[in-house]
């Protein structure tokens, strides 16, 4: 049923590796709902995050940063964060200041010169708090020469800075329409896939720089006690014997770092007291077979 006078939309974030695109969508939704890391390409999947106010809903579309693809899997995020530009109100491209632009930001501008089309593109020059004025003025100076870039706005997803001023200006591209969401949704990602999400950024966080890329995570298990402690088994998997060897650590340190960090968001998450099982497990290129892709919830279909 459409409220009249109830305006709502999808909104694309896209942009290169390690911009600051779920930082700015938890942000906005004012919740964790997409992990964040310094790890390039934390986010390998479209991840929708809810922002309803009074009048209107704003489903923003987090995607994987946009880079050259090097498997299966790269291939996968990469169709992922081109699909997301399609039938969307407003595309919100992210940069950042302090990096200012670089060729991958170049090949993504003439991407979306060419497949935006008719849909609006507002572009957000982020991490403002970090770098120079006259850092911020180049990258506001390249970005007005492309006439399909309809408004450049400086911010901080960091600190907060202009965000609402961002979420304002988005909101005006909004067209009358349905409340998509309940009040009280955030995200349309299942519990189980959120799950696997926050152990797999703490893995992110604590590992070794060549390991990240080659670990995925599948929840195998959610049962609920009688006593309403939830019993959760999950299984890291990597692609060599050695990786193994350092995820769970000398004495099953790091795997128990791990999941030590993991535990209190995940209760957060459920609203339980929370009973983690991790397991490592080697499954060799897993990122180039469709059969694990399938499996760990990256459809290469």
């Amino acid at each position: 049923m459409i409220m009249k006078g109830y305006r709502s939309g999808f909104v694309t974030i896209i942009g290169s590796p390690n911009v600051g695109k779920s930082t700015l969508m938890n942000l906005m939704v004012g919740q964790k709902i997409s992990i964040v890391s310094e790890r390039a390409q934390t986010t390998r999947n479209r991840i929708a995050g809810v922002v309803t106010r009074k009048g209107y809903q704003i489903v923003f579309l987090d995607t994987p940063g946009v880079t050259g693809a090097k498997n299966r899997l790269g291939e996968y995020m990469l169709r992922v964060a081109y699909e997301s530009l399609k039938e969307v109100e407003c595309i919100l491209f992210m940069l950042d200041a302090s990096k200012g632009i670089r060729e991958m930001d170049e090949a993504l501008i003439a991407s979306l010169r060419e497949r935006a089309g008719d849909t609006p593109v507002v572009a957000a020059i982020n991490k403002s708090d970090i770098s120079t004025f006259d850092g911020i003025e180049t990258v506001r100076e390249r970005l007005m020469k492309e006439s399909f870039i309809k408004h450049i706005i400086p911010i901080s997803a960091e600190t907060g800075r202009n965000v609402d001023k961002l979420e304002t200006l988005l909101a005006e591209y909004l067209v009358e329409g349905p409340q998509y969401y309940p009040d009280d949704m955030v995200t349309d990602q299942p519990m189980r896939v959120i799950t696997a999400e926050i152990i797999r950024e703490k893995a992110l966080k604590n590992l070794r720089q060549e390991i990240p890329h080659g670990i995925g995570v599948e929840i195998e298990e959610i049962k609920l006690r009688e006593d309403g402690i939830n019993d959760i088994g999950a299984v890291i998997y990597c692609e060599r014997d050695s990786h193994k060897g350092i995820i769970i650590g000398g004495k099953g340190s790091m795997l128990k770092r791990i999941g030590s960090q993991a535990r209190p968001e995940i209760e957060t998450l459920f609203g339980t007291k929370v009973n983690l099982k991790l397991w490592v497990k080697v499954r060799p290129d897993w990122r180039n077979s469709p059969n694990a892709l399938r499996e760990l919830g990256y459809n290469d279909d």
